[in-house]
């Protein structure tokens, strides 16, 4: 499955009506557990705190999105989330890997706070390659030394 990697910000998000519509059905698939709000409440908030989204699209559908806040050092990713239709196909894992080269690019690392963490979201990290800090605040991609992304 060719995913490309999509970038959505406020201004995408009210100016293109498929893209708010895709975003609504990916989080509409989150567990109710994995958002602190409603769906739509949730995006209008993320992006409203000048948050984006870094969205996994195929066939000019957006099939996957992660909630990314940016620092000087730093993506912050959040609720990670995959359309049900195409759980189980790498859409996820590659959506984290295109996320990992756009941060390089822009000489920034992923974290995710681990509060937010389950401990099936801990044990997929691990495999993918991020690493908890020694605090244990959060969770942060090391590629291996053969310079690979997550």
């Amino acid at each position: 499955m060719p995913v490309t990697l999509h970038r959505v910000d406020h201004a995408t998000w009210a100016a293109d009506a498929q893209v708010a519509l895709d975003l609504s059905r990916i989080y509409a698939d989150a567990p109710a557990q994995r958002l602190p709000l409603p769906a739509d409440d949730y995006i209008r908030q993320h992006l409203e705190s000048r948050g984006t989204f870094c969205c996994a699209r195929f066939n000019d559908r957006l099939l996957g999105a992660v909630a990314v806040m940016e620092d000087p050092e730093a993506w912050w990713l959040a609720n990670i989330c995959v359309r049900k239709t195409t759980r189980r196909r790498g859409v996820g894992s590659r959506l984290l890997a295109l996320v990992g080269e756009a941060a390089n690019r822009e000489g920034r690392v992923l974290r995710i706070a681990s509060e937010t963490l389950t401990l099936d979201d801990q044990l997929l990290l691990s495999r993918l390659g991020y690493r908890p800090a020694a605090d244990g605040r959060y969770f942060q991609f090391e590629p291996p030394a053969t310079g690979g992304t997550p």
